[in-house]
């Protein structure tokens, strides 16, 4: 597929993927929301890929949904059910399939992200913010529900109940500083060092055994999700049995010995 409104660049065995409409703070559309959908289920069975890094081009990294572009006033009104809740599905999907794919997103969020946009970083598995970025659920200004393309799941698990339902609540912005004091991002930099902030988190991700790393995604988030403690053991154990049966752990112990850089397998 040929992207309009994505622009996918790769670096060695990450891919980093910029959110392309500058002029238009990177809102979404229906063509840019297809192009993401497109783009993160062809993750699934590349393993060429490792590493994603998301972010946004000129002064945002995505200011949400473009009313403008979506419709007029009154459009939404009377359509069917079944209509509405394809479209929704098509935003509240994006989300799904970043979480399927089994490499993991980091997300570098500068400027706003509001909206959808917000719910965008939320998927990402981890979070880098550039000083003065500014987040939050818009979607509660417009006259929708504040909880909108897993937002709801995301902020409770990562700020705790009280600030998630202020922000759902109110749709009111959180700075960088706050949302690095309450676990919302990982790091706050100066913007020009932001991709530097990036380059260097996705290289320590790549130095891990492919195997290694996306197995650590699938039984990280299955304990996110909230299975009990003899499930993600078991899980955590199939996967210690997986990596030693593909030799990474033998070849990790001998580059360790040996004082060199480990060549994982696939």
């Amino acid at each position: 597929m040929d992207y309009r409104h994505l622009i996918v660049e790769p670096r060695g065995a990450a891919d980093w993927v910029t959110l392309n409409r500058p002029e238009q703070l990177n809102t979404l559309t229906a063509e840019s929301l297809a192009e993401l959908n497109h783009y993160f289920d062809s993750l699934l069975d590349n393993a060429a890929v490792r590493v994603v890094v998301l972010r946004g081009a000129g002064r945002a990294f995505c200011a949400g949904l473009d009313i403008k572009a979506a419709t007029v006033p009154g459009a939404a009104v009377g359509r069917t059910t079944d209509l509405a809740l394809q479209s929704q599905r098509r935003f509240s999907g994006l989300v799904m399939r970043m979480r399927r794919c089994p490499q993991p997103v980091i997300g570098l969020i500068h400027g706003h992200a509001a909206g959808g946009g917000f719910s965008i970083a939320l998927g990402c598995d981890v979070r880098i913010a550039a000083e003065g970025a500014k987040m939050n659920c818009a979607f509660i200004k417009i006259g929708l529900s504040g909880c909108e393309m897993g937002a709801s799941y995301h902020l409770s698990r990562l700020v705790g109940t009280s600030v998630a339902a202020e922000l759902l609540y109110t749709g009111r912005f959180i700075d960088a500083q706050r949302a690095l004091r309450v676990g919302l991002v990982s790091d706050v930099v100066p913007l020009d060092q932001l991709e530097a902030a990036g380059q260097s988190l996705a290289d320590d991700m790549l130095a891990t055994a492919p195997l290694g790393l996306r197995l650590s995604k699938e039984c990280f988030w299955a304990a996110v999700d909230g299975n009990d403690l003899p499930s993600v053991i078991a899980m955590e154990d199939r996967n210690q049995v997986l990596t030693i049966a593909n030799g990474d752990l033998d070849e990790g112990m001998r580059a360790f010995v040996e004082k060199r850089r480990p060549r994982f397998g696939g």
